[in-house]
């Protein structure tokens, strides 16, 4: 869906990283969370970058919240770079903030 005004990918940026790029929002997390699925799938320890998002609402906390819930399903660590301010204060404004970090389970990591 290039083009629209609300376009978010994600890349592969090899050995199990990934950058967010765009919008995370209503109109986008749910191509990005169909999209993650393949790519995720081959990795015991996932890392995201979000710094590359211009803006995001709460749908992109529910996409961070629903890849933690999945990387603990599949035993799996995901862990969150550069997390984008909104979405950090819709989390810390609902109390879930520590949601976002409960995929880094193994610490000492790079």
């Amino acid at each position: 869906m290039r083009g629209e005004p609300c376009d978010c990918q994600i890349e592969d940026l090899g050995e199990g990283r990934f950058a967010v790029h765009g919008v995370l929002g209503f109109e986008t997390v749910t191509r990005v969370l169909e999209g993650s699925k393949s790519l995720f799938s081959e990795h015991s320890i996932i890392e995201v970058d979000f710094s590359g998002v211009e803006r995001g609402d709460s749908a992109g906390l529910a996409l961070l919240i629903e890849w933690v819930n999945w990387a603990k399903y599949y035993v799996r660590e995901i862990r969150y770079k550069n997390i984008p301010k909104q979405i950090a204060a819709i989390a810390e404004i609902s109390e879930v903030q520590s949601m976002l970090t409960a995929g880094a389970r193994w610490t000492g990591t790079p």
